[in-house]
């Protein structure tokens, strides 16, 4: 089942979303670093906003495999089909 956090994303638009992910990012790369130089206060943050990031472009790439034509849909299962026989 989708978490609230997932459903909360499936309301917000595409620029926002954007806007949500640089954020997200960034803060991440701050938090990294200063858990680097002097240590956080709580660095189970860094998982949290890992995992928030994740579901940022996870949202985001369904909603282009939405957005896909039929036909690129068909090609692209061809090609996953064919890569698990091997």
């Amino acid at each position: 089942m989708a978490s609230n956090k997932t459903l909360e994303l499936r309301d917000i638009s595409d620029a926002d979303l954007q806007d949500q992910l640089k954020e997200s990012t960034t803060s991440l790369q701050k938090m990294t670093f200063d858990h680097t130089v002097n240590g956080i206060e709580n660095p189970l943050q860094l998982r949290t906003v890992r995992r928030d990031i994740a579901r940022i472009n996870t949202e985001i790439r369904r909603r282009e495999l939405e957005a896909m034509p039929k036909e690129e849909l068909a090609k692209r299962d061809n090609i996953r089909r064919r890569r698990r026989k091997k």
